[in-house]
């Protein structure tokens, strides 16, 4: 197991492609820091399973991220995860649903890199994983603050990259297309009332229309992934942006 004596910290990892990328990192040997909200027996059960700890922390509030990183210590693999959608046309975007996403799914994430870097630094060894998107890589109508924030994602992982690299650390991201987690189920309802379509309507002709495979991404392919990643093997994989879409975003 190549990560044995490694820490990771998995944002937004009780459910879904975080969860899945903390099975692959602990299947590994890391130690696992979950983080993110849910039934409390059931993150228990997980944290057994993992072996892992918890972190409740609320991300959108830079006092209990700076307290989450200190209780967690020395940071080996950062994972920011954690994200959040919604789907309105632009004049009818509410601006508190704005600023949410933009706070989870970006600026969390420089609050964690910025707090987890001189750790790495010293060491001489880092990993920075970024779940992104496939709309880090092109636009869907609707979803401004979504396509915003992953596109925002990947340029600041490119910025980390080349910041860290004389130093042991890389930074990379990676854009999933749609994987069926609670996350793409629950966006389902807003895209069936912005669009006028039926729920049917919405996976086969909305979700999956421009994956070639026309199936979901696995959770469990984003974790192997993610683990890749932080291989030594992988050293020289720094800066980019991973496509595991489907083929969406080979057009």
């Amino acid at each position: 197991m190549f990560l044995e004596g490694k820490r990771a910290l998995v944002t937004g990892s009780t459910s879904g492609i975080g969860l899945a990328i903390a099975r692959a990192l602990a299947g590994e040997g890391a130690e696992v820091v979950l983080n993110g909200f849910g039934d409390e027996g059931e993150i228990a059960k997980l944290c057994e399973e993992l072996g892992a700890s918890h972190s409740g922390a609320d991300l959108t509030d830079a006092a209990q991220i700076e307290t989450m990183m200190e209780e967690a210590g020395a940071i080996d693999i950062l994972v920011n995860n954690a994200g959040v959608q919604h789907v309105s046309p632009v004049e009818d975007f509410p601006v508190d649903k704005w600023n949410l996403i933009i706070a989870l799914n970006l600026t969390a994430a420089f609050h964690t890199t910025r707090l987890a870097v001189s750790a790495m630094k010293k060491k001489g060894w880092g990993r920075i994983i970024n779940t992104a998107s496939a709309h880090s890589k092109v636009a869907s109508p609707f979803k401004s603050a979504y396509n915003a924030s992953k596109h925002g994602i990947a340029g600041f992982t490119k910025t980390i990259a080349l910041e860290l690299a004389e130093h042991g650390v890389t930074a990379n991201c990676i854009s999933p297309g749609y994987v069926w987690t609670p996350l793409i189920e629950g966006q389902i309802p807003d895209t069936m009332k912005a669009r006028g379509l039926t729920r049917e309507e919405v996976i086969n002709d909305v979700l999956l229309v421009k994956q070639a495979t026309k199936k979901f991404v696995q959770p469990e392919e984003v974790g192997a992934l993610a683990a890749f990643l932080c291989r030594d093997e992988a050293q020289n994989v720094n800066g980019a942006n991973w496509s595991v879409d489907g083929g969406w975003t080979a057009e």
